[in-house]
């Protein structure tokens, strides 16, 4: 493994509708730590919630939000982040406030919480999870992160599920050795995930199998056994993550048995926490990864360009399958040489084979040979459609553009 080059910190921030947990991770920790506003406790989920003290500017956050406003000492605010992402105003203390100016309140407070742990180390990147993530709500977090005065070179944006991802394969190798499975019970609901690693391929792939088992209320033991018993059938499974208040109690016991039979089980709820802060150390390539990561988020094929270069033929890298297709994007210069035809070659990561596909510059000027430069922008508009658009650029003085632009939408629908 190679030597970690980070020297600053990575925080990984789980956010939901109800609370928020904020773990870091810095250079020879062995993993992340996750922060309690109760000293000694590891009571890691702070609720989302804010209040104000009367008559004066003082916030507070979380439990002791709601500590203050019972002694009357400060009025409150629930449901921030619904409000904030529908922009509603809101009255606090006889004073109207921006919903969203109250949600960067509550994050600038839960992000000063590692600071005593930190000392003065810099912020490397902060990674935030949440359970669903989508173009909106990406675009609501960048704005946040924005008001926040974080260079967006330093935020990370992820669901849970790639939190998982980077969770697990942090881990001893026995850990991962076979599948991976999580549960989660959160609002009595029961969800899972099973992580799967394709070891005929390099990078191997990783794909995530997600499962919604509904209620989980009565006879819960008994009902989360025959959960396990359909779940794992046919299945290896190496170890199992456990994750959401739902655990909490005393409460399985045949169930219990049953998963810790030749197999690893591990309880807590801040697996996300710590599987965002991962996230940011690995992408900031500070540790050898042999995986990719094929998520909901992720594109699903290779897109490249083949060029003449110092007079040997090779191959450009548009965009990379794995890379999350929200944030990605590129651009290149080339020369035509010959022919007014691009090819673009589409290959899936786990296949060795790559199809080719042809797009011809129709009305592209007649020109003498090589005096055509062209811009070329390639653009995921889904995890499986890629939006090509070629510009003429002309040569220069000697040639102008004719301002011809061509647009294309790539499938990457490849033939098994």
């Amino acid at each position: 493994m190679a030597d970690f080059v980070a020297s600053g910190v990575y925080f990984g921030l789980d956010i939901t509708e109800k609370y928020a947990l904020i773990s870091y991770y810095k250079q020879n920790m062995e993993e992340p730590e996750t922060i309690s506003t109760v000293v000694g406790s590891e009571m890691f989920q702070i609720p989302l919630y804010l209040s104000k003290r009367h008559g004066v500017g003082q916030w507070y956050i979380g439990n002791e939000a709601r500590r203050q406003v019972q002694l009357n000492a400060a009025e409150g605010v629930d449901h921030l982040l619904k409000r904030a992402l529908h922009r509603e105003n809101i009255w606090v203390d006889t004073q109207e406030y921006q919903a969203l100016d109250l949600f960067i309140i509550y994050l600038r407070k839960i992000l000063t919480l590692p600071g005593q742990y930190c000392g003065n180390s810099r912020l490397e990147k902060l990674v935030i999870t949440v359970p669903n993530l989508d173009m909106e709500y990406m675009e609501f977090l960048a704005v946040v992160c924005n008001r926040l005065g974080l260079d967006s070179s330093k935020v990370l944006f992820i669901d849970r599920g790639e939190s998982f991802y980077y969770y697990s394969l942090n881990q001893r190798a026995d850990v991962f050795y076979n599948d991976v499975m999580l549960f989660d019970i959160e609002d009595n609901q029961l969800t899972g995930c099973k992580l799967h690693r394709n070891e005929d391929t390099t990078p191997q792939l990783i794909k995530l199998e997600p499962a919604n088992y509904g209620p989980l209320i009565d006879n819960k033991d008994m009902n989360f056994l025959k959960v396990l018993e359909s779940s794992f059938e046919g299945n290896q499974i190496s170890s199992v993550f456990l994750t959401g208040d739902g655990f909490d109690g005393d409460w399985m016991k045949a169930s219990l048995a049953f998963l810790c039979h030749n197999r690893r089980v591990f309880a807590g709820k801040n697996l996300y926490s710590k599987g965002a802060c991962y996230a940011g150390f690995v992408k900031d390539g500070n540790k050898p990864w042999p995986f990719v990561f094929m998520g909901d988020q992720e594109l699903k094929v290779n897109l490249s360009l083949k060029v003449l270069k110092q007079n040997e033929m090779q191959f450009i890298s548009l965009l990379d399958a794995g890379d999350n297709w929200f944030e990605s994007e590129f651009s290149c210069e080339v020369i035509l040489d010959g022919t007014k035809e691009i090819e673009f070659w589409i290959q899936r990561p786990e296949k060795r084979q790559a199809t080719v596909e042809v797009l011809e510059l129709n009305d592209l000027p007649d020109r003498e040979n090589r005096t055509t430069r062209l811009r070329i922008t390639a653009k995921p508009i889904s995890d499986k459609d890629i939006k090509i658009i070629i510009r003429d650029l002309g040569f220069g003085d000697i040639v102008p553009s004719s301002n011809k632009v061509w647009e294309h939408e790539l499938s990457i629908v490849v033939q098994e």
